[in-house]
């Protein structure tokens, strides 16, 4: 009896486990936890313009970009070069502030979006396959799959990084000097 009391309850401590750390779903179903900073492939600090679409919408501004192995911060910029907000992810903790987006814009999903895109890809590998998803690159693709349904397509080109998400109906454009930034 006693045996079955302590299995209860090391179960019982082990379901009441909360993530604490950022994280994201990708997937209905499957949580993308955030990767911690040095998984970056190359540092950037330069200038990218954004395009977004999203339910029939589009959206453009500038960002500036200074990501490296301590963190990522961006500066969103409207057409005029105006501040309209900032987005960083340091120390495990992600901050957004814009006078002019509603904090529902999911900041956690911007950054989940940029590391799909410019993370190393051994580690972004290792964290979708422990979730369940699977990943592949090839050249200048990848493409992140739940049950061999494709859920994000990424291309990559010198000037020009694009990010498909099938599952949720949304698109990034992000253009900029990348040509230095990828291996």
């Amino acid at each position: 009896m006693l045996a079955g009391i302590l299995l209860f309850a090391s179960c019982a401590s082990t379901a009441a486990v909360i993530e604490t750390r950022p994280y994201v779903w990708l997937t209905n179903n499957v949580k993308f936890i955030l990767l911690p900073p040095e998984h970056i492939e190359t540092p950037l600090d330069h200038h990218q313009f954004i395009s977004a679409s999203f339910d029939g919408r589009n959206y453009q501004m500038g960002a500036w970009v200074k990501a490296d192995e301590t963190g990522i911060h961006m500066t969103l910029m409207s057409a005029l070069g105006a501040t309209v907000g900032e987005i960083s992810f340091r120390d495990g903790v992600v901050f957004f502030s814009s006078p002019m987006f509603p904090r529902t814009v999911g900041a956690e999903h911007i950054i989940a979006d940029f590391q799909l895109s410019f993370y190393n890809a051994l580690a972004l590998r290792n964290a979708l396959e422990g979730s369940g998803l699977s990943f592949e690159e090839a050249g200048t693709s990848r493409r992140v799959f739940e049950n061999g349904n494709l859920i994000v397509e990424i291309e990559r080109s010198r000037n020009l990084v694009r990010l498909v998400n099938q599952l949720r109906g949304y698109s990034l454009t992000l253009e900029g000097d990348f040509e230095s930034d990828f291996k």
